[in-house]
């Protein structure tokens, strides 16, 4: 059993088009430049886009790991900066009807690879569905992004008020993307905790804004991380900034911090 404490964090946000894949890839990086070493697990089942994202490319899936056929380490993939992937899988939607010997290989799957482990960033996919509920309820910290529209603050209290109500998830890092000037992300999150603050009892904690940069754009369509592509742009600038705050973040301390444990909560939740 790994007995290495792992930062577990979801990186999640309601609606889709709010930029979360750009976020988990980007902060990954960041963190690998720093010396961490980082896993990023893609659970958007229905739409895997981490690969396309970074034009890398898999065979293997979950579903492989959970048959017996390969180990975990087979699964990842080597992307950008240090950092590996694993890709997103059909498989991993039967996560609820897993059998007990299923269940125990992936915490195993999970544990050899803990003491190999410092981060592991989960990208949710977007909405409020059962799967994506489960990811973020397994993790240590949930990373909400959110832009300036309308749309992207309701669903992002809306995924906000679930977990807390129904979940008892107390504490939310913020972070604005696409973001015009830091003044806008300020603003941004100013009008999502009027509404928290309101209603919910929760710690709200701004992270900080990515601004909206062109790099971004031309880096998707060269299938690269703006980090790795234009490593002197804003974007860039500012993912390492975030980088640095997660890195700040106190590590679990307790058993429960370790990565198999993520992996029980994840398919008890799954499960429940």
């Amino acid at each position: 059993m790994a007995r290495h404490p792992v930062q577990v964090i979801a990186v999640t946000g309601g609606k889709g088009g709010v930029g979360k894949s750009n976020v988990s890839v980007n902060l990954a990086i960041a963190l690998a430049e720093m010396g961490r070493r980082v896993v990023v697990l893609d659970a958007d089942l229905g739409l895997a886009n981490i690969d396309i994202l970074l034009g890398i490319s898999s065979n293997k899936t979950i579903e492989n790991v959970l048959s017996g056929e390969c180990d975990l380490r087979d699964v990842m993939v080597k992307g950008p900066g240090g950092i590996r992937v694993v890709p997103a899988s059909s498989g991993t939607q039967k996560l609820s009807q897993l059998n007990a010997l299923e269940h125990a290989g992936l915490i195993q799957a999970f544990s050899d690879i803990g003491d190999d482990i410092d981060v592991l960033i989960i990208d949710t996919a977007a909405g409020i569905s059962d799967s994506v509920m489960s990811f973020v309820r397994a993790a240590q910290e949930v990373l909400m992004v959110v832009t300036d529209e309308p749309t992207s603050i309701t669903d992002a209290y809306a995924q906000i008020k679930l977990l807390n109500r129904d979940y008892g998830l107390f504490r939310f890092r913020i972070v604005a993307n696409m973001v015009r000037t830091p003044q806008e992300g300020n603003a941004l999150f100013a009008k999502l905790t009027k509404v928290t603050d309101r209603f919910l009892e929760v710690a709200m904690q701004y992270v900080g804004a990515i601004p909206q940069d062109d790099a971004l754009k031309r880096a998707v369509q060269r299938q690269k991380a703006v980090i790795d592509a234009y490593p002197r742009s804003k974007a860039a600038t500012a993912f390492r900034a975030l980088a640095k705050k997660v890195d700040s973040w106190p590590l679990p301390s307790t058993p429960r911090g370790h990565l198999e444990f993520f992996v029980d909560r994840l398919v008890q939740e799954a499960g429940a």
